[in-house]
């Protein structure tokens, strides 16, 4: 009977301690350096949030395996912010203020960025904002690592100009800060290069009938349609109906991703998206990446993409700027964001231009089985100025 206790007794400690290890011993915890995700679960970036969580998963899996940084293990804290300002107040607000995360690194929504913005800048913790956005967006904490509309706009609006000979520009988007600052920054570019944009409307940013603003576009006698709507599930609405539209002309998406893009099967064949990053890179780290988070995740493995990526990267430059600063502490960490770099599957990144990153670019077009096919290249592209107070 006392073996019989005894051997309950130890199983049941092993039990405790296997649970621990699961959840993260208390100890272990503490001296975590916890890494604050708020990302969209729900809502529009519902179809492009997985993919952002499976990379930054491998990036931490990775360097724990390697040891951590300075010797302390990563831990992620994910949180739905809903894709929206609502959701993004009540998810900031418990990483920054009751997790206490270290570094708030996320893939979000405009609006959701700018509810969660004042929330970092009262705690003072650096922010890694890892999507691409309509920029203009500045914080002493605030640092990105994706393309802004000085970068991604010009490919598209120029190949359409002066190889397809477009001049006359329809422009849809979502109703928020992101549809807006990126089609006014398209109109400005457009009529810049002597174009014309003969229609601009906008639908919310939840909003899933499009059909009175394609009514608007068949009769608008345009030569090519520039979107620019929240990304993943609006993107995939849109192009639905105006395929089924059966309107025929060039079609240039801002604000798809690649994985949206092979989500979208037929309907995204010929569609020009204009990226930092496409699966068909041809270098040795986008090689390795795609190998280890290929051999990670499997079957289950959502197509890396310019929202995903950025967020791997990102973690890396996190972890390169905590060595640099010799800690944690977050006015360290915060000047050496802008002075540390990372050699990845897009190329040399470094939030240097105003704690914004010059990055390579790539103007593609999707194809019948959802691949990328790149046109033409651009190196080292510039954001231009951003903040020029940072």
């Amino acid at each position: 009977m006392f073996k019989h206790i005894q051997l309950h007794t130890q199983l049941h400690t092993l039990a405790l301690a296997v649970a621990c290890l699961a959840a993260g011993s208390p100890a272990l915890a503490a001296d975590a350096i916890k890494i604050g995700v708020p990302i969209g679960l729900s809502g529009a970036n519902s179809v492009v949030a997985p993919g952002v969580v499976q990379s930054a998963q491998l990036a931490v899996d990775e360097i724990n395996a390697a040891g951590g940084v300075l010797g302390r293990k990563l831990q992620l804290e994910i949180a739905d912010d809903g894709s929206g300002a609502v959701g993004a107040q009540k998810a900031f607000d418990s990483l920054v203020f009751q997790k206490k995360v270290d570094v708030v690194i996320s893939m979000e929504t405009s609006a959701a960025r700018n509810a969660g913005l004042p929330i970092v800048n009262r705690g003072k913790v650096p922010y890694i904002y890892t999507s691409f956005y309509e920029g203009h967006s500045c914080s002493p904490w605030l640092f990105v690592n994706a393309w802004v509309p000085e970068q991604q706009v010009p490919p598209v609006v120029d190949y359409f100009m002066h190889y397809k000979k477009a001049q006359n520009f329809f422009l849809v988007g979502s109703d928020y800060s992101f549809g807006r600052g990126m089609l006014a920054f398209t109109r400005k570019f457009i009529e810049s290069q002597g174009g014309k944009v003969v229609g601009e409307e906008y639908l919310p940013m939840d909003g899933t009938d499009w059909t009175a603003i394609l009514s608007k576009l068949r009769v608008s006698k345009a030569d090519a349609l520039i979107t620019s709507t929240a990304g993943g599930a609006p993107n995939v609405s849109l192009t639905k109906q105006l395929r089924a539209t059966g309107l025929n002309m060039l079609y240039g998406n801002l604000a798809v991703d690649e994985g949206t893009a092979k989500s979208m099967g037929a309907d995204g064949q010929g569609l020009y998206i204009s990226a930092s990053y496409v699966t068909g890179i041809d270098s040795p780290q986008n090689k390795k990446y795609l190998s280890d988070i290929t051999k990670k995740f499997g079957a289950d493995l959502k197509v890396p993409n310019d929202l995903s990526v950025p967020q791997y990267e990102a973690i890396y430059l996190y972890k390169a700027a905590v060595e640099k600063a010799g800690g944690t502490q977050a006015d360290k960490v915060r000047l050496a964001l802008s002075e540390v770099s990372y050699d990845g599957p897009r190329g040399h990144v470094q939030m240097s231009k105003q704690h914004h990153a010059p990055l390579n670019m790539y103007l593609g077009q999707v194809q019948a089985d959802g691949s990328v096919k790149v046109i033409q290249n651009f190196k080292n592209v510039s954001p231009g100025e951003q903040c020029p107070s940072n």
